[in-house]
């Protein structure tokens, strides 16, 4: 069995055995198709057979996707990394932060320094997800409060994006600016920036600047009725009785435009989508044209590690991308880039090997630890030929 037929086999197996009910695809090598494919339904006991162009909901593997957008306003002058973000942000100037980030009770100070640009990007922000800490931290506690409660993406349940930065405004930082790395609300605080940066709403700047150079046309917020019969229902993993609920339906969330289109985990897409998004970044940032998407220095800068460790298995992460400090054994090299999502998805890419993998499902994690399924399928993508 070849590297194709292994790759191909890992997911139709892993399909078959009902650890996910479908899911689609690709790998490629120096830019040249490797494997391709789907298997299984997008409704367990139905025949609505997956197809390999179907539409999945990316959750996080959004925020690269975002994070490029932000790059190349860099490339155009509209952005500076190191730039404070209080003039574009200003609900997020003047920042108090927690003396104790346990410990609501123990009171503020000020922020010694304004939030930049390029604290948003490596999620040194002050705000997120802190997965060292007791659940829920203070600030997540806070958040909730203000109306803006962590959980899976829900991207009708969010309110405009000047609304959402002002209730987030009005949490303390859980760290100083440029302290520590917090995940995920980096990413949304991220997408306002670029909309205001560009004077347009979020999905028209990524569409100009991303999708259509890259001829990502089924990428986007919300899925239009001509791509509907693409989008299937979303799945929670089987519980004690092996049955599954239906997380999100086929004309749910997804099926329009949501009012906050959240940089952080709110595109739909597809593996061929993903893959050519890979592959503008393993070009040094170039369309199929040969156009310039993002300058070289740009990707440079996503893709080098800018904060790490984030986590205790090699992991890193660079400006709005994760980047492996350290070779996985019989899988990516250190430098490999790219960032999986909790509702099913994953892509990576290795610029040892040139290899880039994109695996899409519709079945959400059970935890922030990938399904066995993700881990087989990096092995045969990633590992030995």
């Amino acid at each position: 069995m070849d590297q194709a037929e292994r790759i191909a086999a890992t997911v139709t197996g892993a399909v078959a055995a009902g650890q996910v009910p479908g899911a689609a695809w690709r790998v490629d090598r120096h830019g040249v198709l490797l494997s391709r494919g789907a298997a299984g339904v997008h409704a367990p006991g139905t025949d609505e057979a997956v197809s390999p162009d179907a539409v999945f909901r990316l959750s996080s593997t959004t925020k690269p996707v975002v994070a490029a957008a932000a790059m190349a306003l860099v490339d155009d002058g509209l952005l500076e990394l190191d730039e404070p973000v209080d003039g574009l942000l200003p609900e997020l100037a003047g920042r108090q932060v927690l003396v104790d980030a346990t410990d609501a009770g123990a009171g503020t100070v000020h922020a010694v320094r304004a939030i930049t640009v390029r604290d948003v990007l490596t999620f040194r922000l002050g705000l997120g997800l802190d997965f060292t800490a007791p659940w829920p931290s203070p600030t997540m506690t806070a958040l909730a409060a203000a109306g803006l409660p962590a959980g899976p993406p829900a991207p009708q349940a969010a309110p405009p994006p000047d609304d959402w930065l002002r209730l987030l405004g009005t949490v303390p930082l859980a760290a100083q600016p440029g302290e520590r790395w917090l995940y995920h609300l980096g990413a949304g605080v991220l997408g306002v920036l670029i909309a205001r940066a560009a004077g347009r709403p979020l999905p028209e700047v990524l569409a100009d600047w991303v999708l259509r150079p890259l001829g990502m046309g089924s990428t986007g917020f919300g899925v239009p009725p001509s791509a509907r019969d693409r989008l299937g229902p979303h799945w929670t993993p089987p519980g004690a009785d092996g049955t599954r609920e239906v997380y999100d339906a086929a004309d749910g969330q997804w099926a329009r435009p949501p009012a906050f289109p959240d940089g952080g985990d709110g595109l739909v897409s597809t593996v061929d989508d993903v893959a050519a998004f890979a592959r503008m970044l393993q070009t040094g940032g170039c369309a199929p044209d040969g156009r310039s998407v993002l300058t070289g220095d740009a990707v440079r800068a996503m893709t080098t590690e800018q904060v790490g460790p984030v986590d205790d298995e090699g992991g890193g992460w660079g400006l709005g991308i994760g980047v492996r400090i350290t070779d996985e054994p019989g899988g990516r090299h250190a430098g490999s880039y790219g960032w999986d999502g909790g509702l099913g998805s994953s892509w990576w890419a290795d610029p040892v090997t040139g290899v880039s993998a994109v695996l899409l499902t519709n079945q959400m994690w059970a935890s922030p630890q990938p399904p066995p399924l993700f881990d087989a399928f990096r092995s045969a993508a990633f590992g030995p030929t």
